[in-house]
């Protein structure tokens, strides 16, 4: 056993050792100038971008540009700068002001880790704007860990011009992780004065009962229709990025570049087309019947309760599931239970004892309810009541059969005196 513990500890230092090497030599140690101007001529031969000098120092920037007469599967890109000011008024409750297509920033980073925190770079840093003449991507790019300053600098300089900040899932990963890394490199972050619309909750109210994953690249070639070409899985570009920082070869970055690029291109094609549906519903181009039901719930929710009706029997006529089917007429019966609209929401919760389905109980003890308190008809309630038990037995039904039988009973003494 002690010669087992000896090799453990023996092999935890030489584990230490390597990491500290590996760590020394990439953060610490600063490399000869000779050899940085090789990287960086490596790196622009490889990739169509310049060196670009702050007062932090020097980085990599590349500019990427899809004209306005061409299309990212089928959107049309010349279409986004005539997107309507008040594009995303509605989708944000009210939140995001109304402001040019051309002053909105597209934001995506590629990080060294999904963890967060202190330790996690973003070695790669796109923002895309939309333009008369196209749809534009700059991306930041730090070659080594002492090159993060200077991007970060002159990322805030390039978002001067911007008021809105969109980004997918940005709230709760790219902006809560830029503002740690500007905070470690002692610069003030420039997203206070920004406002923040992060497309990815919008996204799952219209597609979470539509798709099994609502990832960027699945709407991608869903929504779009787009098939990339030369991709890489987002999980592998850390490890690209680490082999970059140990071997200095720019040639696979390729892809990191291009992965980027196109999640922020999808970004703004998305853009143009999700938030449509939340700002004038009756008219929105749904095609599914599960988009019109995910709509739906978010008209519910906001107490649009007409529209809300409108676009769940839509989704029904469509064409849905039987599990999304049978809960979307729950839905509906609730929702008309709610406006107090007594016939329908008795016609539907009748519906709803037809077949089987999940809700069949439930109906018939809401029918129940009606015809106790509101049509004052025991016997009917006892009834639903009985109807209700033979598919669910529950102790509240069985308390609410009782009632019914005590009910009835001096209904019918009553009735004899």
């Amino acid at each position: 056993m002690q010669d087992i513990q000896e090799q453990l500890a023996a092999l935890r230092q030489r584990i230490a050792r390597i990491d500290n090497r590996f760590r020394t030599a990439a953060v610490s140690e600063p490399e000869p100038s000779f050899v940085q101007e090789a990287v960086a001529l490596a790196l622009a031969e490889a990739l169509p971008g310049d060196e670009v000098e702050t007062e932090f120092g020097t980085h990599f920037e590349m500019e990427r540009t899809w004209a306005a007469h061409t299309f990212h599967g089928s959107a049309d890109i010349g279409a986004l700068s005539e997107l309507p000011h008040d594009l995303l008024h509605a989708i944000s409750d009210g939140i995001i002001p109304s402001a040019p297509p051309e002053s909105w920033a597209f934001l995506d980073t590629e990080t060294t880790g999904l963890a967060g925190g202190s330790g996690t770079y973003a070695f790669l840093i796109g923002v895309g704007r939309i333009t008369p003449s196209g749809f534009h991507v700059r991306q930041f790019f730090m070659r080594d860990y002492g090159e993060e300053a200077s991007a970060l600098a002159a990322l805030t300089k390039y978002l001067e011009p911007f008021e809105i900040l969109i980004t997918y899932n940005g709230k709760t990963f790219d902006q809560p992780l830029l503002e740690t890394r500007y905070r470690m490199s002692r610069q003030k972050p420039p997203f206070g004065r920004m406002d923040h619309f992060d497309l990815l909750f919008g996204a799952r109210r219209l597609w979470k009962l539509r798709f099994d994953s609502c990832r960027l690249v699945e709407l991608e070639n869903q929504i779009l229709g787009v098939e990339r070409q030369g991709d890489i899985p987002g999980a592998m570009i850390p490890y690209i990025y680490f082999d970059y920082i140990r071997r200095k070869n720019p040639s696979r970055l390729h892809p990191v570049f291009y992965h980027n690029a196109m999640d922020i291109l999808t970004l703004g094609c998305l853009t143009g087309i999700v938030p449509f549906a939340f700002q004038a519903p009756e008219r929105a181009p749904l095609r599914h019947g599960a988009e019109m039901v995910g709509l739906a719930r978010w008209l519910r929710q906001a107490e649009q309760h007409d529209s809300a009706l409108t676009l769940f029997r839509r989704g029904i006529e469509s064409g849905l599931c039987d599990e999304l089917l049978f809960r979307t007429m729950w839905d509906i019966a609730l929702l008309e239970k709610k406006l107090d609209r007594v016939n329908a929401a008795t016609a539907a919760f009748v519906d709803l004892t037809v077949s089987r389905n999940p809700y069949r109980a439930r109906a018939y003890e809401e029918l129940a309810k009606h015809y106790e308190h509101g049509e004052k008809s025991f016997e009917m309630a006892l009834e639903m009541t009985r109807c209700a038990l033979e598919i669910e037995d529950t102790v509240e039904l069985r308390k609410r059969e009782l009632r019914l039988l005590k009910r009835e009973s001096t209904r019918k003494l009553r009735s004899l005196d």
